[in-house]
């Protein structure tokens, strides 16, 4: 299916003097923009604002840190403004658009960005995810929102509660749907989605478009645009990766080294325990640091997050949960102490750095005997990396951890 939507693809160069204005988004949009420190437009961004604001359905490809939340969320609230806006509002209104993401940090990412594009022009959001308490959810439910934004989890469970109505729902996005269908998330995103206006816009984003994705595509956009932005693989990007062969004795050690640098490092780890445990290694050897997993109700993984957001340790210990979801500008090295099963976790993995066009790198340990797999995966890719072996005291990593 996919193979037969050819997309347009756009060059930075393509968007050099373009506005968002010009692009036909509102003033008080734009002034809202340029407050969160978006003056000009991202080439995804330029790409497939003007065909949302059609009411076109759109999909778009894009690696991570693209600039994917504007390009659907900026176009999304000057929809609903031209259908009304605030005017007219209720008490316990049904929204009119939904935005499905695959984690609660993502959500929570989504909104920090369109919540105050929606105020800027008197509308609500709202996010419905699950780990904790309904009540809050439900409570704004029941004031009325505009936008609600969420994971298929728990909004599906306020439907069936009777809570949550989506029928008046007109425009919905599906943000990095790959993921969303990796988790098992893909039967409840097509019920949920019936939920919804029948002849409603649909907007679907993904950093790789295959398998599952293909099917929501295939059963739910009608005659889309298609955009990706040209030369933004990971291959042509701005990340640098580094595999590192080493033998497994040494790994806390050169894991520490690394570490040590002034950048924020952010290290993934296959399990919950590892990542705990390494997080406290790293802390008692004077590297400031906490874990991100599963395990942490969702108030503790806030609390981290922000802690490594704001400077306060350097590096975040993460399980796969943080691969996708979290947004920290400024992560210079991303460490994969496990190297992920399969390539497109490496690719949400590295797409922790390198965002908005700045510089990144990414350091995969490996032991010498699964050299061969590595070299299958990143083949996968489509990565050529360095290979150099490793061992603690060794001048590369000094090197590495001063980037």
């Amino acid at each position: 299916m996919l193979e037969r939507l050819e997309a347009d693809a756009i060059q930075a160069s393509d968007v050099v003097g373009v506005t968002f204005a010009d692009l036909g988004l509102g003033a008080n949009i734009v002034r809202e923009l340029s407050t969160l420190g978006a003056d000009s437009p991202f080439p995804i961004q330029a790409a497939t604002i003007p065909d949302v604001l059609k009411g076109m359905d759109v999909l778009g490809r894009g690696k991570t840190g693209s600039g994917k939340t504007i390009a659907f969320g900026a176009p999304l609230v000057e929809r609903l403004m031209e259908n009304g806006g605030g005017k007219g509002r209720k008490p316990g209104r049904n929204p009119r658009a939904l935005i499905l993401a695959p984690t609660r940090e993502l959500a929570l990412q989504i909104d920090r960005t369109i919540q105050p594009i929606a105020r800027s022009v008197g509308l609500f959001t709202t996010q419905i995810y699950g780990g904790v308490p309904q009540h809050r959810q439900v409570t704004a439910l029941q004031r009325g929102v505009d936008i609600v934004i969420g994971t298929p989890g728990r909004i599906e469970d306020l439907i069936e509660q009777g809570r949550l109505d989506l029928s008046d729902v007109t425009i919905t996005v599906l943000d990095e749907a790959d993921h969303m269908c990796d988790l098992g998330f893909l039967e409840p995103v097509q019920r949920i989605l019936h939920e919804t206006a029948p002849d409603g816009q649909k907007l679907l984003f993904s950093a790789t478009l295959d398998k599952g994705v293909a099917s929501l595509v295939d059963e739910f956009l009608v005659n889309p645009s298609v955009h990706e932005v040209a030369g933004e693989d990971q291959a042509s990007s701005t990340i640098d990766h580094r595999v590192l062969l080493i033998e497994q004795s040494d790994k806390r050690a050169i894991i520490e080294k690394l570490s040590s640098g002034r950048g924020k490092t952010l290290i993934f780890a296959r399990t919950r325990a590892f990542a705990e445990q390494l997080a406290d290694d790293l802390d008692d050897a004077g590297i400031p640091a906490v874990s991100l997993h599963g395990d942490l109700n969702q108030a503790r993984r806030t609390r981290n997050l922000e802690k490594l957001t704001s400077g306060r340790v350097s590096v975040l210990v993460a399980t796969d949960v943080a691969a996708r979801g979290i947004h920290v500008d400024d992560i210079s090295l991303v460490i994969q102490a496990d190297p992920p099963d399969e390539y497109k976790s490496y690719l949400h993995r590295a797409g922790r750095t390198g965002r908005a066009g700045k510089a990144g790198t990414v350091v995969t340990l490996v032991n010498s005997r699964r050299r061969r797999k590595m070299d299958e995966l990143l083949g996968r890719a489509e990565i050529s990396p360095r290979f150099d072996h490793v061992r603690p005291g060794d001048e590369l990593l000094e090197k590495l951890a001063a980037l």
